[in-house]
């Protein structure tokens, strides 16, 4: 008889949609599992942004300590919340079919906010990368913070005089809300590049537990493990994390990347951006991101360090 296998992750509505993704699977193959919550740091501490908190793996650690403890034999993450630095006794072990990579505006009303230059508008977001981007693109606009989960982020939208905020739109996606948005409008951002690894969901397993390897193998797409990676190379090389400004994508097509890598000041005003395309997964990212750094990177990045933001 197979022992129930121990799913750890964190109780908001979109973590558990992912977890039971999970367990479904794994009830397919003859297996039982019981989901573990465990409440992360960051979803604890909701009155500070999060680039503040100056701290990585603010939505993983505890669950990380539940494995290493033996209290859990599997992990559920969204991979943008998952460190480029793994302990060394944890594994990524499977990277599901990825699913939408953009950003997304959920907004009230008319949209002539992102045309006339003329339209002040308030747009909220927890986000330092999107906050930047919007920065750069509507200087105009004010950018106010935005905790919590997908459904508090709606009624927090709803209950202020904020024009529009910043979502994933895989999550909206997969919690069936996106085309259910009473009162609400959206607008793809299609020009925002996505946080690296963002729309991928990811189990981690400890390195030594094979019998869970063997299982957790069979939901792993080989193509979205490959983009992710270069991805999460290039923010590795960065330095970054959710306190830098970073967007990263990689789309492999015909066996050739088509990578595209930015950083960003504080401040919006300042960008660099990379595109390269080749068939070297192992050094495409690494390449971009040495570029950027050799280009003014490392004084923006210098730069970052130094502000109150961080201190």
């Amino acid at each position: 008889m197979n022992r129930v296998i121990r799913i750890g992750t964190r109780n908001s509505p979109l973590s558990v949609y992912q977890a039971k993704k999970v367990q479904k699977f794994l009830y397919g193959l003859g297996y039982s599992s019981r989901l573990f919550f465990i409440k992360s740091e960051g979803d604890l501490i909701q009155n500070i942004p999060i680039h503040k908190l100056k701290k990585v793996g603010i939505f993983t650690e505890k669950i990380t300590q539940a494995m290493l403890s033996g209290v859990i034999d599997i992990a559920v993450h969204s991979l943008k919340d998952v460190p480029t630095n793994l302990p060394e006794k944890i594994v990524l072990s499977a990277y599901l079919k990825r699913g939408s990579f953009y950003d997304l505006l959920v907004y009230k009303g008319s949209n002539n906010f992102l045309f006339d230059p003329n339209i002040h508008a308030v747009i909220a977001t927890g986000s330092l990368r999107r906050r930047v981007f919007w920065k750069n693109r509507y200087p105009h606009h004010t950018i106010v913070d935005l905790r919590g989960n997908i459904n508090t982020r709606l009624k927090k939208l709803y209950e202020n005089s904020w024009k529009g905020a910043i979502f994933a739109k895989v999550g909206l996606e997969r919690l069936g809300i996106l085309n259910d948005l009473d009162g609400f409008n959206f607008q793809v951002l299609d020009w925002m590049i996505p946080s690296p690894g963002q729309g991928t969901i990811v189990v981690s397993t400890l390195i030594d537990n094979d019998r869970i390897h063997h299982l957790t193998k069979k939901l792993d797409d080989q193509e979205t493990r490959l983009s992710a990676n270069i991805e999460r190379q290039f923010l590795k090389t960065l330095g970054g994390g959710c306190m830098n400004p970073i967007g990263a994508h990689a789309l492999i097509q015909n066996k050739i990347i088509y990578f595209t890598g930015i950083l960003f000041s504080l401040d919006g005003m300042k960008k660099i951006k990379k595109t390269k395309k080749g068939s070297n997964y192992d050094l495409i990212g690494f390449q971009c991101a040495k570029e950027i750094l050799e280009e003014g990177g490392k004084e923006i990045l210098e730069h970052i360090k130094g502000q109150n933001i961080l201190k």
